[in-house]
């Protein structure tokens, strides 16, 4: 089963409720998604390797067959080829990889080259496999790692990806192809807004999902009543407690420490299946 845990905003504690999440279930995978501010390791203490680089195809122009005609230049969604009257510039930055500049080229003056965008790194510890995508710093776009990152799940164990904040492409990409969604969420104005626009993409994605309240007792009602009107379920709500911050504050997971609550994750997972 694959499980996605995602928010319409950063800062409320998807990575934290991921964490102590999967060092409460057994056979998991954990995958960092947030592939441009990947972190789950600094709770987990794992060494990590390099699996593969993840590399995009981008155009290389041979300018001695080039007419300069600009139908690669046209044909760009992304602007990533200028055409001048004698000269072409690329734009790696843009450039999405379709091939689609060189189908077009009537000189096949446009051939492909490897660029680097990031890395896979994986380590193991327990019994959780751990898988993270990192984005090379200035790249543009996260979701050719994240893509790369998912094929790593091994369709035996429970897969939990931890989305990045918001609602744009790398967190469509890291909510694609889950059998459930843990939407993340507080009880305040900000928290509430960016809710239902995370409840609006998985709606049109056609992902079960479920709302945990982190800080539950800061705020107001307003989630809980949303949900309740709405028929989406509660699956859990942690408090604004001071043991839990000052463990996060010290990058301790704190089941950990609060064995308590290794028993109401195992619980959460009892709910998510239960419910698809």
């Amino acid at each position: 089963m694959k499980i996605a845990i995602a928010s319409g905003k950063g800062g409320t504690g998807k990575t934290t409720v991921a964490v102590n999440f999967v060092l409460s279930i057994e056979n998991v995978q954990l995958f960092d998604c947030d592939v441009e501010e990947p972190n789950c390791h600094l709770f987990l203490g794992f060494n990590l390797e390099k699996v593969e680089d993840i590399n995009i195809l981008t155009p290389v122009v041979d300018k001695t067959k080039c007419d300069f005609c600009g139908k690669c230049s046209e044909f760009c969604q992304f602007n990533a080829i200028a055409v001048l009257p004698e000269d072409v510039l690329v734009f790696p930055a843009l450039c999405h990889g379709c091939g689609g500049c060189a189908m077009v080229c009537p000189k096949d003056a446009i051939v492909y080259e490897n660029r680097s965008i990031g890395i896979i790194e994986k380590s193991k510890g327990g019994n959780i496999e751990f898988y993270r995508g990192v984005l090379n710093i200035g790249e543009a776009m996260a979701s050719p790692v994240i893509k790369a990152l998912k094929k790593h799940v091994d369709e035996s164990k429970t897969a939990i990806f931890d989305a990045p904040p918001g609602t744009a492409c790398p967190v469509i990409s890291s909510v694609q192809g889950a059998d459930y969604c843990i939407l993340v969420t507080e009880s305040t104005p900000f928290g509430f807004h960016d809710l239902l626009l995370a409840l609006d993409v998985l709606r049109k994605l056609e992902i079960p999902f479920g709302i945990i309240i982190n800080r539950c007792d800061i705020g107001d009602d307003r989630v809980e009543k949303y949900c309740d009107t709405e028929g989406i379920p509660v699956l859990m709500k942690i408090p604004h407690d001071r043991k839990i911050a000052r463990l996060y504050s010290e990058g301790i997971p704190f089941v950990n420490r609060m064995p308590e609550w290794k028993v109401k994750f195992v619980q959460l997972l009892d709910k998510i299946q239960a419910q698809i």
